[in-house]
């Protein structure tokens, strides 16, 4: 007999990408040692982008001064991928999981990732799928609609998935995105004909898919930043 599985979600609304880093981190250890529940930030960023642990800097195509004229910040993760972009209306999901006890190797986590997106894009009419052989993350025909980036250690997972909602789009043409010449970045709002709804109920949707996807019993959610105490440790 399997037990209920349950998920936490954070709503943490947009959090500066350092902030959310050193907050990964706690958790990640947490976890470790079964302090807490699989859990799930669900959040955005101010303009930020990322480059991965290979350092691939030669996909940023401007220099880092110009960025912060642009208001935007350049970090170096830990995690897999390649450059990408972070920003306002892009639903962000950091799962901190544990792929041993739910049974998942690292290729089916990914692409259970993928999945979950081409979920919440299926919703809106919008076909999206896998990309190919070093095509990361998911596309709609030559399009990237969602980024993936995941670090695993000890079998516990950070970082994760990127579905742009309605990004300002010209931050992409300062980079390669993932690595990738030659394609477009696109986004649900310019996938569809629909009226999109409230970008909060997107993130819902998305935090549903994930659920489903995954095979959590129940979610129970949390909101805001209030989960840390004042000295930074988790409640």
């Amino acid at each position: 007999m399997r037990f209920p599985r349950n998920l936490e979600v954070w709503k943490m609304g947009i959090v500066n990408y350092l902030d959310a880093l050193k907050l990964q981190e706690k958790l990640v250890s947490a976890r470790k040692v079964h302090k807490i529940p699989d859990t799930l930030l669900s959040l955005q960023h101010p303009p930020t982008y990322t480059l991965g642990k290979r350092r691939t800097d030669h996909n940023l195509l401007v220099h880092e001064s110009d960025l912060q004229n642009m208001g935007a910040e350049l970090h170096y993760t830990q995690r897999g991928g390649d450059i990408t972009f972070h920003g306002s209306h892009q639903a962000i999901l950091y799962p901190i999981i544990s792929l041993r006890d739910i049974g998942l190797g690292a290729r089916n986590y990914v692409e259970k990732l993928e999945s979950t997106m081409i979920e919440l894009a299926s919703l809106y009419g919008v076909t999206a799928c896998a990309g190919g052989k070093c095509e990361t993350g998911v596309w709609v025909g030559d399009r990237k609609i969602g980024a993936i980036g995941v670090r695993i250690s000890h079998a516990i997972t950070s970082h994760g998935l990127a579905f742009n909602i309605d990004p300002d789009l010209n931050y992409f043409k300062h980079i390669v995105p993932c690595g990738i010449a030659d394609k477009e970045v696109t986004s649900l709002r310019k996938e569809t004909n629909m009226v999109l709804p409230a970008e909060e109920i997107i993130q819902e949707q998305l935090i549903s898919c994930f659920a489903r996807q995954f095979g959590y019993d129940s979610v129970s959610l949390k909101e805001g930043t209030s989960v840390l105490s004042a000295d930074g440790d988790i409640e």
